[in-house]
């Protein structure tokens, strides 16, 4: 059997249980962030994305990650407080995972496995990976760190 997105839960950054059923039929941008990286702006894009389409059934889900260069330090309060003061975010932020090796998240092992990466690649290079989720729950694309919020918009708009 198949797994979607629907079968996994995460930790929010506020220490609640999240299971992902609740967004079924949903369209969802799934991100490792970071606070110290120099993609850190693009927070300022994947708010602008989520307003832009949220009423439409679109959802940012930030999974802060520190094993990219340490460049995500601080603790849930801290890293909330980041988001909110400096890129006024308001998608759902989780507490913080591991997105590589043995202790990687059960979710971004699953997503590494449904969309590898440039040459076939399962691992996370950096922060700000993006993976694009359809309204069924399954992988549509995953995107490299570099790609810019404002470059989703037809992707995520097609999906929609």
């Amino acid at each position: 059997m198949s797994q979607t997105l629907y079968d996994f839960s995460a930790q929010r950054l506020n220490g609640e249980p999240q299971d992902f059923e609740a967004y079924r039929s949903k369209v969802l941008l799934i991100v490792n962030t970071a606070s110290e990286c120099g993609f850190t702006p693009q927070y300022t894009g994947l708010e602008e994305l989520y307003r832009m389409f949220k009423d439409r059934g679109f959802v940012v889900l930030g999974f802060p990650c520190n094993q990219f260069g340490g460049q995500e330090p601080g603790d849930a309060e801290a890293i909330g407080q980041f988001c909110q003061t400096r890129f006024d975010v308001t998608f759902p932020l989780f507490a913080k995972v591991d997105v590589n090796g043995d202790s990687a998240h059960p979710l971004y092992t699953w997503l590494k496995h449904e969309a590898a990466g440039i040459l076939g690649t399962e691992a996370i290079k950096w922060n700000f990976t993006k993976f694009l989720i359809g309204r069924d729950g399954k992988v549509v694309h995953r995107y490299a760190p570099a790609t810019r919020p404002d470059e989703l918009v037809e992707a995520v708009e097609a999906q929609l």
